[in-house]
């Protein structure tokens, strides 16, 4: 959710925190805000489609440094958007924001744009190191500090929010989080860093009840708390501005408001003054904002997510509070949604039916990149949304936040109605972010394609339809090894289906990257015969004079730049199908 101008506050003022050794312990990881963190602090690549391969030397080293300190690492990234759309406004913002940001990079400005396959190079790269990986259903916040107050341990993450809740191991920032920076003997190695807690915050004012910091988070103002709400309590509120201590990063409205709420000894009481203050006539609906604000700080007892994490069998969780769709769905989709191996984007055509795609970096007065992928897309959306059109039971009525529409049913079909589902894509159009409403036509081809049964469908079959939304052969893919084909699968589809058509030396340059690629990864493995095989070193030798370190890339040529981000965009949307499928080709190693 993340409380508006907390973290530059707290981060601020060096009393907040005490400095910790840490070792020998858990620590629960926001995952999503590692890889933003490790991506974009390494100075990799934004504007040519990415960096992966030096961004996973970056996760080698950053667990591997956890490891030399005996700190076992529990990750938890994001899944979907939240079902209830109270932040969906906010993502429309951030995604038209990325939209702009993109396009500064293309023009050769700043910007913050992370290329495309991240996350699945950041999954694929924790299963090979044996890294427990959670994914939640929605946002990830809750679940995260609900685990670290379980077991007791810190949390390593870089959201606001964590300055809220009440934890008992503490919450590191990333900021302060050392790991290059590893110390002590080797027996008793530790990553130098700080801790925040609640106890030690609230101490420095009057020693308030913390119980009293999630008010503060929601009058402050979240990604859920309207903006005119805390405007309006802010203008008519008379804050305390006592001089604080030296050397302390002023915040006059975030100090005033916590001095403020220190005289209070409860929440019920410092409410129901806040609620005079707000007043008006919408009173009633204002404690029912401002309550359940509140509670999405009050952590449970026990962690939903940590039978995930302490069964070797991967016990699945209590599925009350999921979203009524996924409750009815069969255990290996929910298996395949919590460990990762199936992407948020499936979640959110389940439950939404909505779809919002990343920006890339490309030439923005072309139509989106992600246009070339819709065919894969639309494949991926007629198995998700088939089992929904022939089960009425499945039926919910919503109100969309994005034009208040009531849909019928979660295919957005009705019994004995031929409609066809929808579902709402947001997408580039120009400089701005664009609904679009795809029609998704069910079809009769393989009936037996739906959910329920789908984990039991013949290999073949599933193969087949695959390799039939490809648009590709089975018989052209007997030469390539099988960790290859997919890509080879997802480039064959890529040139027929890119407007404007790639230029040959495009697709040379291409196939040029998947052999540097497949050099790399077998002369890494010590088994292999490539490996000491004395004209490898020489190939990759000329290989990497072909590849220019960041620091001598200059100019972008928008035109390879788009080309390039239409083949990523097929291959993020072909590995989302194959995963559905149960992955009939292997996982291409996207690193490489």
């Amino acid at each position: 959710m993340g409380v508006h101008g907390l973290t530059s506050y707290v981060e601020g003022n060096r009393q907040f925190f005490t400095d910790l050794k840490l070792r020998n312990s858990q620590l629960v990881i926001d995952g999503c805000s590692l890889y933003f963190r490790l991506y974009f602090n390494c100075g990799l690549d934004q504007a040519r489609g990415g960096d992966y391969d030096v961004f996973a030397v970056q996760l080698r080293r950053f667990f591997a440094a956890l490891s030399e300190c005996r700190v076992h690492p529990f990750v938890i990234v994001d899944g979907g958007m939240d079902q209830t759309d109270r932040k969906f406004k906010t993502l429309r913002e951030r995604a038209q924001s990325k939209i702009r940001e993109a396009h500064s990079l293309s023009r050769g400005a700043h910007g913050s744009v992370l290329p495309l396959l991240t996350r699945e190079v950041f999954r694929q790269m924790l299963c090979e190191l044996g890294v427990p990986l959670v994914q939640c259903i929605s946002e990830a916040d809750f679940e995260i500090a609900s685990l670290a107050h379980q077991w007791r341990c810190p949390v390593l993450t870089n959201d606001s929010d964590f300055y809220i809740f009440d934890l008992p191991g503490g919450y590191l920032p990333f900021t302060f989080f050392e790991w290059e920076n590893v110390c002590g003997m080797a027996s008793e190695r530790y990553i130098p860093t700080r801790r925040f807690t609640v106890n030690r915050f609230c101490s420095q004012f009057n020693h308030m009840n913390k119980q009293l910091l999630p008010l503060f988070a929601v009058v402050m103002g979240n990604d859920y708390t309207p903006a005119k709400t805390s405007e309006t309590f802010f203008s008519r509120v008379e804050l305390h501005r006592e001089a604080r201590g030296r050397g302390r990063r002023s915040s006059p409205r975030i100090e005033g408001l916590l001095l403020w709420l220190s005289q209070f000894p409860n929440p019920v009481d410092a409410l129901e003054e806040v609620l005079d203050i707000l007043g008006g006539r919408q009173k009633g609906a204002l404690r029912a904002q401002l309550t359940a604000g509140v509670q999405d700080y009050q952590l449970p007892p026990h962690s939903r997510m940590a039978p995930l994490f302490s069964s070797s069998q991967h016990r699945l969780p209590d599925v009350q509070g999921f979203p009524a769709v996924l409750v009815s769905k069969p255990e290996w989709l929910l298996r395949g949604i919590l460990s990762g191996r199936l992407p948020p984007v499936m979640m959110d055509v389940l439950v939404l039916q909505r779809v919002l795609l990343m920006p890339q970096v490309e030439n923005t007065r072309l139509p989106s990149s992600h246009e070339a992928s819709s065919g894969i897309r639309k494949a991926i959306y007629r198995i998700l949304l088939n089992r929904a059109r022939q089960d009425p039971a499945t039926q919910v009525q919503r109100s969309r936040a994005s034009g208040g529409k009531t849909r019928v049913d979660q295919g957005g079909w009705c019994p004995g109605s031929s409609a066809p589902s929808v579902v709402e894509e947001y997408d580039r159009l120009d400089l701005n972010l664009k609904r679009t409403s795809i029609e998704v036509h069910l079809t009769t081809t393989h009936p037996e394609l739906n959910l329920n049964t789908l984990d039991r469908v013949a290999a073949s079959v599933r193969l087949q339809v695959l390799l039939g939304t490809l648009g590709v052969m089975e018989h052209v893919l007997q030469p390539v090894p099988l960790h290859l084909r997919l890509a080879v699968c997802v480039t064959c589809f890529w040139v027929k289906s890119s407007t404007p058509r790639p230029s040959s030396s495009v697709l040379r340059c291409l196939l040029l990257g998947l052999v540097c690629g497949e050099f790399r990864r077998r002369v890494a493995q010590p088994g292999d015969p490539l490996h000491s095989c004395a004209a490898t070193a020489g190939v990759c030798k000329r290989l990497d004079q072909l590849r220019l370190p960041a620091g001598q890339r200059k100019g972008l040529d928008l035109a390879v730049a788009h080309a390039l981000s239409q083949w990523q965009s097929c291959m993020w949307a072909a590995l989302s199908l194959n995963q559905l499928l149960g992955c009939p080709l292997p996982e291409p190693h996207c690193v490489w």
